[in-house]
């Protein structure tokens, strides 16, 4: 969250003449919701089970850069596709630049907290084993 696979994803696409896809971006076009709307209606679980569809579909295409939401790792069929099916980069942000980054984005549920830093800690703490276990390639 807020490590820039976006940004990134879309200098790789442009570089290598890809396509560029954002899975999170691809859920809110396909349903024509917001992510913090899922998250509202259908909760953290509804919302990841779109995400591990989404993520099965984006992953069988070819010449694509993908960049997926954090918290994508969780499922371990996200895992499992993610690094199957390509090559996965762990961009490894501190999280005093995650929160620099997201300091001001009312489109991440999971921040919508009265300690974003301390969220952002903890979900770090879970997530970046599952991140270090998928990627063929950590940047720091």
């Amino acid at each position: 969250m807020g490590a820039g696979k976006t940004t990134i994803g879309r200098h790789l696409a442009e570089m290598l003449s890809w396509h560029f896809l954002d899975s999170d971006h691809e859920i809110e076009k396909r349903t024509g919701a917001t992510i913090p709307w899922i998250f509202d209606v259908e909760g953290e679980a509804g919302f990841r089970r779109r995400e591990e569809a989404m993520i099965a579909e984006l992953t069988a295409l070819k010449y694509v850069v993908l960049a997926t939401g954090g918290g994508a790792v969780l499922r371990e069929a996200n895992r499992l596709h993610l690094r199957q099916r390509g090559t996965v980069v762990y961009l490894e942000t501190p999280v005093a630049m995650q929160l620099e980054r997201t300091a001001h984005d009312k489109n991440r549920p999971l921040l919508q907290t009265q300690n974003p830093q301390k969220k952002l800690s903890e979900l770090l703490e879970i997530r970046d084993p599952l991140y270090r276990d998928v990627a063929h390639l950590i940047v720091p």
